[in-house]
């Protein structure tokens, strides 16, 4: 079977923040948009299905990050050729022609639910590929996809910390429409994994920002946080992790895949919000952060 290698040059969209340096990091590991011509040759779904499981124009809605004085990193490939927000090693056998080495997970949920590093549906479960993937093509998407996001992401958080002691990562996602059928209306969803990534004063101080702008917002349910916020999330260590989940109908048409007229309203209200969080974001962490 051939293997269709990675094209990337760049896999990653850093934005270094302009003027004052503040201990923030923004996160959006899945508004990729860059869909190598290979992948797309050996997939069964139109790009504008694969587009579906993208969180399509996060890294626009945060783009205010660096103005703020907050670092903005996003990856240019799409979730649904390989997926940051789960551990590097997430892959499900029966996607695969040949035999999966011993150090691969693969019985976590989010294989069992067809969403691992290398998915094998994107939304509304619709199957990717039309045959099994060989492991040598996965192993050159974690290596050229996966490993620099989170080579660089790490390195980006070891640099704040050595300068100010202290960290706030925010990871920025979206829900579509249909995971939350049967909720009511929910508009943000703060995942802080039940208050094990993040201090309570940081992730209350998050709650409060959007709440006083009029959204309805929930933790932890039903979304607690992925691998990425579980994974560099360590409060008594000085790295605050929390991740944003916004409803996609607040500023997309999730069929067409377009921005809605609310778009630059809610990028708007955004960047107040990040400009609250770089502003804040010393005091917050001192707040309640346990000594080592």
């Amino acid at each position: 079977m051939d293997v269709a290698l990675p094209t990337f040059s760049e896999p990653l969209i850093e934005r270094q923040p302009r003027g004052r340096r503040v201990p923030v990091i923004f996160t959006s590991p899945h508004s990729g948009r860059d869909y190598p011509p290979a992948f797309l040759a050996e997939t069964r779904l139109d790009p504008q299905n694969l587009r579906r499981s993208e969180d399509c124009f996060v890294d626009e809605l945060f783009a205010a990050a660096p103005d703020a004085g907050a670092v903005l990193l996003a990856a240019r490939f799409p979730r649904a050729y390989c997926d940051a927000n789960r551990e590097q090693w997430e892959l499900d056998p029966a996607m695969f022609a040949d035999a999966l080495p011993a150090f691969v997970n693969q019985a976590s949920p989010r294989v069992a639910a067809g969403l691992g590093t290398i998915p094998r549906i994107v939304a509304a479960d619709a199957p990717i590929y039309r045959q099994r993937l060989a492991f040598a093509e996965a192993a050159a998407r974690i290596e050229t996809c996966w490993i620099p996001f989170h080579r660089r992401l790490a390195a980006l958080i070891a640099q704040i910390k050595a300068a100010f002691g202290a960290c706030l990562l925010i990871d920025c996602h979206s829900m579509p429409n249909a995971s939350l059928a049967g909720l009511g209306r929910i508009d943000v969803v703060l995942g802080d994994a039940h208050g094990t990534t993040c201090a309570a004063e940081v992730t209350g101080r998050i709650e409060a920002a959007f709440a006083e702008r009029g959204f309805i917002v929930r933790r932890n349910a039903p979304y607690a946080g992925g691998f990425i916020t579980r994974h560099y999330g360590h409060p008594r260590d000085g790295v605050h992790a929390v991740q944003i989940e916004l409803a996609r109908r607040l500023y997309m048409d999730e069929t067409q895949i377009t921005r809605s007229a609310d778009f630059s309203r809610l990028q708007e209200t955004l960047s107040e919000v990040i400009a609250m969080l770089a502003h804040d974001a010393m005091a917050m962490m001192a707040a309640d952060t346990p000594p080592p």
